[in-house]
């Protein structure tokens, strides 16, 4: 398989040393400062990066959006968080052109629980709920992309809900609709993601945590291995 990688991040870098390990090659990157010195070709627009295969993104709104306007058809794994919705309608119309995976978050565990989820919100309707999620101090967006899926996901088994990001200048108390959303910054932390259910005298405890970044590369890795026999269509976990 070969690739072209959209960004050039810690994370592709990972993309690019597993990819290598398991036998695909890197033919380029797509950057927005080519200036820099990289161990590959660069490229400025996907249609440029004619040998690939698939395209696997871990960039940003800012170098992805525009590129996605461009005229090019090519098999996506994207997994750029934040600006979910422009993303989602973009690919979504790309999709009756070429492939396309979209996965705020690229770990097949955080997928499983966004299952156990479906499952447990039903049975505990009169529970409070609250969502928190830690990464490194190098993250830009909160809340992470994937406790906004994970948020999604309780919102839309549940009649009413509301997320409320900050508490420190409310003056009523806590109503059942709310769903807390937290997010905490610090040191190296690759990834954690709570899903707390408070009941009267019992609580229970969702949790997923990330040892590696790892997971997240071999998850873009194994999309793309499975995208680029399949036909035209808009995939998420849940479908391919």
């Amino acid at each position: 398989m070969k690739i072209v990688l959209i960004g050039y991040g810690a994370m592709n870098q990972r993309v690019a040393r597993l990819a290598e390990a398991k036998g695909h090659e890197i033919i380029g990157v797509i950057v927005r400062d080519a200036t820099k010195t990289y161990p590959y070709p660069t490229f400025e627009r996907i249609a440029d990066a004619k040998e690939a295969d698939v395209a696997i993104d871990f960039s940003n709104p800012e170098l992805l959006l525009p590129l996605l306007d461009e005229d090019f058809n090519l098999p996506l794994v994207i997994a750029t968080t934040g600006e979910k919705e422009e993303i989602s309608k973009k690919l979504k119309a790309l999709s009756d052109q070429m492939p396309v995976f979209f996965s705020a978050n690229m770990s097949y565990g955080v997928h499983a629980l966004t299952k156990i989820l479906e499952a447990a919100v039903p049975l505990l309707q009169d529970f409070d709920i609250e969502l928190t999620e830690a990464h490194h101090n190098k993250k830009v967006d909160a809340p992470s992309g994937t406790l906004v899926k994970l948020y999604d996901v309780i919102d839309d088994l549940r009649e009413k809900s509301k997320p409320v990001y900050d508490r420190h200048e409310n003056t009523e108390k806590r109503t059942q609709e709310e769903i807390g959303v937290h997010s905490i910054r610090g040191g190296t932390i690759v990834g954690e993601h709570d899903v707390l259910f408070a009941g009267t005298d019992e609580t229970i405890e969702i949790t997923h945590r990330a040892q590696s970044k790892d997971i997240f590369a071999n998850g873009a890795i194994g999309a793309a291995e499975k995208l680029i026999n399949k036909a035209n269509d808009f995939y998420t976990f849940d479908n391919l």
